[in-house]
């Protein structure tokens, strides 16, 4: 009998494939195509704390093997995702993950302690909050906050320990794959306290308009995702986890159950799919499927055969 549980940061995953933050919404708009009963998670659309209307112009410009956005974390803020959104969410038989980004520490700290206080009283009540805190430092979508957090590791380090020091949830850092020294972020993020760490988010990229003679996108340069990605994204996450003890979870282009048991032997504990789920809407189901199926071909019985065998 195969199993492909997992567990991050002390959250139970019935499997590793989760869906990543920006492209899942906050799971009613998957509803009618993926049971999230089939998922080990959700990491909700990214949340500040204040509504963010994102760029204008341009957001989503597709590449040979990927696409560019520049959607600017447009989102409705952590209270109205309280009210409004989470009350869905806390129905679905999956970890639900948010993640939050930022402008500057306050408003991080400020938002992971209304989402910890939230959780925290709807436990008392016996109701359910979110599982886990997704810190996002490393959005390269806009101009102010999120990839700067993420490059500096010093200046890191005080976001992660600010809002640590707010929060009793399991916490896992969302790395930028522009960070100087990325090994060095992880190893960080360890430090101060994360329960796991997640990479890589888009690369900055850039598309001209030839005929308008201007960048397509309002704020010049958007994130790239997708298979583009892939290859390099394996590369770093093999680095990070032969580095830190906390879970690592992989992402970055994966479009198949191939790609995905690559991460998983790369040492990635689980999986985020993202792009792929704008080109395929039952993503997540088909790939908790095929790992299944791919076990079974192989006779391997738990993950943990498999985790982090290339040296």
């Amino acid at each position: 009998m195969t199993s492909l549980q997992c567990n991050i940061g002390g959250v139970p995953m019935r499997n590793p494939v989760i869906m990543a933050s920006g492209t899942y919404g906050f799971g009613r708009e998957y509803a009618a195509y993926v049971d999230a009963g089939t998922l080990g998670g959700i990491s909700c659309k990214g949340l500040t704390l204040h509504p963010r209307s994102g760029n204008p112009g341009c957001r989503v410009q597709e590449t040979a093997s990927g696409m560019m956005n520049s959607v600017g974390l447009e989102n409705p803020g952590v209270a109205a995702f309280l009210e409004k959104e989470l009350p869905y969410m806390a129905t679905l038989d999956t970890a639900i993950i948010a993640n939050l980004g930022g402008s500057n520490a306050e408003e991080y700290v400020e938002g992971a302690r209304m989402l910890s206080m939230h959780t925290r009283q709807q436990k008392q009540q016996g109701s359910r909050g979110i599982d886990m805190l997704e810190l996002n430092i490393s959005c390269p979508n806009v101009r102010e906050g999120g990839i700067q957090f993420g490059i500096q590791t010093d200046t890191a380090r005080s976001i992660v320990r600010q809002v640590r020091s707010v929060t009793d949830l399991p916490l896992m850092v969302k790395l930028s794959p522009g960070a100087q020294d990325l090994v060095k972020m992880a190893v960080m993020c360890e430090q101060e306290g994360a329960d796991a760490v997640s990479l890589v988010n888009t690369f900055s990229a850039m598309k001209i308009d030839i005929y308008r003679r201007r960048s397509a996108f309002h704020n010049t340069y958007a994130g790239l995702s997708g298979p583009a990605i892939k290859p390099i994204a394996l590369r770093m996450v093999h680095q990070v986890a032969g580095a830190v003890s906390i879970p690592v979870i992989g992402m970055g282009g994966i479009s198949s159950v191939e790609d995905m048991i690559e991460f998983i032997m790369a040492g990635a504990e689980a999986v985020q799919v993202g792009t792929y789920n704008f080109v395929n809407l039952r993503a997540g189901t088909e790939l908790v499927e095929g790992l299944q199926m791919w076990m079974q071909q192989q006779r391997v019985e738990s993950l943990e055969e498999i985790r982090s065998i290339i040296g």
